[in-house]
């Protein structure tokens, strides 16, 4: 079940991570639409914060049961019997009602010695039945671990790894990179190990240097160009499904009312993922707009009826 929040903040970050930090959740599990964007104002007069609208997954409330009804709750009602046909005993004569016996007070005994008086031994209490314990749950067998082809000696899978292994070590990661070709002058890396949160950064912004490091340093005095893709943990893969269920829900808000739609900043990649996931959408237009490093996604309704007759 999907439910949101709108949060607030002097910046659309401010605001974004305000609502992050009050869900307690990751930037990719959530989507982010922007109600407003942020003004400055003249002098600090006419200032306006950044609005945004943030959406994300909810477990569903499951009802409580309403109490078992009592024995005398459940007892048929009794039959209705028009009042015409309703028959009232005779009225018998009040008669005097009989004075109660007097009765003596009881005598009081003597109260026993502290000694003389033992309890009763307490009978010993039944055991209870334990209720049975539940099943271990079955636990899930762990992943068997990706098997990657070793690099040949000279090749460029083996100047790749070996540039962003000794990148890793002076950032003081422990991570293994793995690269393979998957494609004309294309490769896939892959890092394996702990912490790779920190490797992906916010939003993937340390990933992305990482991959920017090592196309520059890959490519540098080489007569063809050659495109290095690095991931961790399948990031880039969740991000990209993340951003398409955000570009359609969007593209459903614009054409359901009609009004254009402004994303949050995205790098390159993000927009484009936004832009191939919309180009076929009916009724829908995209276009970026602003500079670096805050240039947005605008999700316009493209069809207006002519009001001329």
């Amino acid at each position: 079940m999907e439910k949101f929040i709108i949060t607030t903040g002097k910046t659309l970050d401010l605001a974004i991570a305000a609502a992050l930090e009050e869900l307690k959740m990751d930037r990719t599990s959530v989507s982010v639409e922007v109600l407003e964007q942020p003004k400055s104002g003249f002098l600090g007069f006419g200032a306006q914060p950044a609005k945004v609208k943030v959406t994300y997954e909810a477990d569903e409330e499951v009802a409580v049961p309403a109490a078992a009804l009592s024995s005398a709750s459940r007892s048929k009602p009794k039959p209705y019997v028009p009042k015409s046909q309703r028959t009232e005993a005779p009225k018998e004569a009040a008669k005097p009602r009989p004075e109660p016996a007097r009765q003596e007070p009881p005598k009081v005994e003597a109260a026993e010695p502290a000694k003389a008086r033992q309890e009763a031994p307490k009978a010993p209490k039944a055991p209870r039945d334990e209720a049975p314990k539940a099943a271990p749950k079955e636990s899930r067998p762990a992943p068997e671990p990706k098997e990657y082809p070793v690099a040949q000696p000279g090749s460029v899978e083996e100047r790749i790894e070996q540039f962003l292994k000794g990148l890793l070590e002076q950032m003081g990661s422990d991570a293994v990179p793995h690269a393979v070709k998957n494609g004309e002058d294309a490769y896939a890396v892959d890092l394996v190990g702990p912490s790779l949160g920190l490797l992906i950064g916010h939003r993937g912004e340390t990933l992305d240097a990482i991959q920017h490091l090592a196309n520059y340093v890959i490519n540098r005095n080489a007569s063809k160009r050659i495109r290095v893709n690095v991931d961790a943990e399948s990031y880039r893969l969740k991000r990209e499904e993340s951003l398409q269920r955000l570009a359609q829900k969007v593209a459903g808000k614009v054409v359901r009312y009609r009004r254009n739609i402004t994303l949050e900043p995205m790098n390159a990649y993000e927009r484009h993922v936004i832009h191939a996931a919309l180009q076929d959408t009916p009724d829908v237009t995209t276009y970026s707009t602003g500079t670096e490093p805050n240039r947005r996604i605008v999700v316009a309704y493209s069809r207006y009826k002519s009001t001329e007759k």
